[in-house]
């Protein structure tokens, strides 16, 4: 885990705030380091989490987390750890083949594009409401890597924002969990027309903290990999940046002016 940004954001396994949604995103930069910090932190204050992995594999996530110090498949086999494989079911629906069973239903929206995204909610609500397997685990917790998959799955915007506000009352109202969902926009900040930007604006209404990931100002420095800003929704929206540097197993994160070396 990234300790340092545990500081900045006041939180820790053994403080766990519940009732949260979290928003990440980036643009010209890549901000999964925090979806696989957000997920081992979860994981180590022992909440039940549900990972919708729209971007990368289950062998990704995987050995990251492993690098971190954290073992999914341990999390999985004890219950838990509920892990959607997006790509794997999207290939299964999209390219079907008779050696290969159908794929989940939580991926309905790809058959049946007026149907939205109600499946894939059901699947996140099934998976974390109380009883059945892994039940006794600490508070429920939705990670989404990332949004903008759906979006390129031909999802429409405002499907995207029901999705998230259902999620939203169901895990962070009801069940007193947190949720945490990445977007990224490819896109300039100026261009309106486009779909994550929309969307962008419409999830940070619904936030209650959000974390922006982009490139630096200046351009290319060694020792700075990017800059974050963070926005705290539940305290007037307040606004702090401050410049990061990832390595292999641990991140660190200091005021901009602050050299890196000495921290």
């Amino acid at each position: 885990m990234f300790a340092e940004l545990n500081s900045i954001l006041n939180i820790s396994p053994d403080n766990l705030t519940t009732e949260e949604f979290v928003l990440l995103s980036d643009r010209r930069s890549d901000a999964s380091f925090l979806v696989h910090h957000f997920l081992g932190f979860y994981l180590r204050a022992g909440c039940k989490v549900c990972v919708v992995g729209l971007a990368q594999s289950w062998g990704h996530y995987s050995a990251v987390s492993q690098r971190l110090g954290v073992s999914l498949s341990q999390a999985k086999d004890k219950g838990q750890l509920v892990f959607l494989e997006g790509l794997k079911e999207s290939l299964t629906i999209l390219s079907p083949s008779p050696q290969v069973q159908t794929g989940s239903e939580a991926m309905d929206f790809l058959r049946n594009p007026a149907a939205g995204l109600r499946s894939l909610f059901q699947f996140v609500n099934s998976s974390l409401s109380p009883g059945g397997a892994g039940a006794g685990w600490g508070p429920p917790v939705l990670l989404v890597d990332d949004l903008s998959v759906l979006l390129s799955l031909g999802v429409g915007v405002d499907a995207v924002l029901d999705f998230s506000h259902y999620c939203r009352a169901a895990v962070c109202s009801r069940l007193k969990g947190n949720m945490v969902m990445l977007l990224r926009c490819d896109g300039e900040e100026d261009e309106e027309d486009g779909g994550s930007e929309r969307l962008l604006k419409g999830l940070t209404h619904q936030c209650s903290l959000a974390l922006h990931v982009q490139g630096l100002p200046t351009g290319y420095c060694r020792d700075i990999h990017g800059q974050v800003e963070v926005c705290d929704r539940r305290r007037n929206a307040q606004k702090k940046t401050f410049h990061y540097k990832v390595q292999d197993r641990a991140a660190s994160f200091f005021p901009p002016g602050t050299s890196s070396a000495v921290l």
